[in-house]
């Protein structure tokens, strides 16, 4: 029988209380100094399986390049060049799960990593795959009405041509000026959005890529000069890396990947409450 009785009857928007997100810390260039040095420690524990992730990338890079060169594509190269770097946090999942496991003290091979990376694509992390995917596809398409506005009366017909023309006539300067604003800003985005949120997801299964990406928002905004210093830092190594035909890749993709990870934890605390903590 139900009572009448008034206020017997729980509320109708009574829910039960929402997770707290998580406490980010305020990180300093020590930070980055430490985590650098972390990175470099885990290359060198695991050399071999750390550069294959390095070579897979570098290999995959140049077979892109190609492809567009033989698909006669040859102004997508450039983009192609410059947006490329932006899904290096996707690939470096395997990286950050090395990371963990070195942290913890665990045995692994092969198969536990793989198997790790594999089981990504049933989580959230699918999701940053797909939203990292649509910044670089915005970058192409953006690329692409810059380069016909202002280049729509120069002519080229092979990848000499084209380079020629962006880099030695007065349009082609216009181009990469406009270009490379454009490129900034979206890299920028895409920064805020992924910096912590890809070893996040990695890190608690439980947390959805919104709440990954909002929290990446926000230790970027607690943490501007640093956060995008580490942002400059990555931009620069991974664009020297690429000159020597992607090469330099199998070495400084996984000490960045090992980084970042050891960045990830000096910047959102655990969810034991814990934190590392700046060395003096």
């Amino acid at each position: 029988m139900t009572s009448n009785t008034p206020g017997s009857t729980p509320p109708d928007d009574l829910k039960p209380a929402g997770r707290a997100a998580p406490v980010v810390n305020r990180v300093t260039a020590d930070d980055i100094t430490v985590s650098l040095k972390a990175g470099f420690a885990d290359f060198l524990a695991r050399p071999l399986m750390s550069g294959f992730f390095g070579l897979f990338y570098a290999v995959f890079g140049l077979l892109f390049v190609w492809c567009l060169v033989w698909l006669d594509k040859i102004w997508m190269v450039i983009p192609a060049a410059v947006g490329f770097p932006l899904i290096a946090p996707f690939a470096a999942a395997g990286l950050y799960e090395m990371s963990r496991r070195l942290q913890k003290k665990e045995n692994f091979g092969w198969s536990e990593i793989l198997t790790v990376m594999a089981n990504q694509r049933k989580r959230e992390m699918g999701w940053m795959a797909f939203v990292t995917l649509f910044i670089l596809w915005v970058w192409f398409y953006q690329f692409r009405t810059v380069l016909v506005i202002i280049l729509q009366d120069s002519s080229f017909s092979d990848l000499d041509g084209f380079l020629n023309t962006v880099f030695f006539t007065p349009q082609g300067w216009t181009f990469l000026a406009v270009g490379s604003c454009v490129g900034a800003f979206l890299s920028a985005v895409l920064f805020t959005v992924t910096v912590v949120a890809m070893p996040m997801l990695l890190d608690r299964e439980d947390t959805d890529f919104v709440s990954a990406m909002l929290t990446s928002v926000r230790v970027v905004r607690e943490n501007p000069v640093i956060m995008f210093s580490w942002a400059a830092i990555i931009s620069v190594t991974i664009v020297l890396s690429l000159l020597p035909a992607f090469l330099g890749l199998i070495f400084t993709l996984p000490i960045l990947g090992h980084t970042t990870w050891h960045l990830y934890q000096r910047a959102v605390i655990s969810e034991e409450g814990w934190s590392i903590q700046s060395s003096p």
